[in-house]
């Protein structure tokens, strides 16, 4: 059985951490690896995509009619199912996150069952501004919490993230890195408690209070047992 770093047992959990930029070796795909390596060595088992893996065209309910959904959106969907969790190294563009990042989601958010409710996530960010990106994840929260995801509260956000990291692609500053590597490992422990600690029933219902209405009602129940 794998360990937390600590020393101490860790049971199997399993994070996809996803680098949402197209743009290779960006300072997010640089971050997102830092985390599977952290996460890694902190018991978790990692799947480490790039958002080239997951590039659709712009979401058209015409197609998704005529087509069913593009590859990479069931791609996406595939690789959230066999996971846990999820991570998310987001750029920030204009206060926001990233058009590729948000059209995925929406692709993927069609599949029945949807598969974003009930999983894990946790953000991070790297940018040269002084706020690290951190605005591009407040809105990444949005649609995730909509879709039924469990966003971890503590989000990640390096600045000036072009200075930020060593010749080892580790974090320069090793307070920051101590406070990465603790976020990532608390992020890990709360996915071991909900994957295999508690029996959780859930249901998501897109808009709660709305009058019900077959022909629009999205909801699914979920029951996920401990083991």
């Amino acid at each position: 059985m794998p360990n937390d770093g600590n020393g101490q047992q860790r049971r199997p959990v399993k994070a996809l951490v996803l680098a949402a930029s197209l743009r290779k070796g960006s300072l997010n795909d640089r971050l997102a690896r830092l985390a599977a390596s952290v996460a890694t060595q902190k018991g978790a088992t990692c799947d480490v995509a790039t958002m080239e893996d997951f590039d659709c065209p712009s979401y058209d309910q015409d197609v998704e009619s005529g087509e069913g959904l593009p590859h990479g959106a069931l791609q996406l969907r595939e690789r959230l199912v066999a996971a846990d969790a999820f991570i998310i190294a987001s750029p920030e563009y204009n206060a926001s996150m990233p058009g590729v990042l948000k059209n995925v989601i929406d692709w993927v958010s069609r599949y029945r069952p949807q598969p974003f409710n009930g999983r894990q996530g946790l953000l991070l960010s790297a940018s040269p501004s002084m706020v690290g990106g951190n605005r591009g994840l407040w809105a990444l929260r949005i649609p995730l919490e909509h879709l039924g995801a469990r966003v971890y509260p503590d989000m990640f956000s390096l600045a000036q993230a072009h200075q930020a990291f060593g010749a080892d692609e580790r974090i320069a500053d090793a307070a920051l890195q101590t406070r990465f590597e603790a976020t990532i490992e608390c992020f890990l422990d709360l996915v071991e408690a909900a994957k295999h600690y508690r029996s959780l029933k859930k249901q998501w219902v897109e808009f709660l209070g709305e009058r019900p209405d077959a022909t629009i009602d999205r909801v699914e129940n979920t029951t996920v047992e401990a083991t």
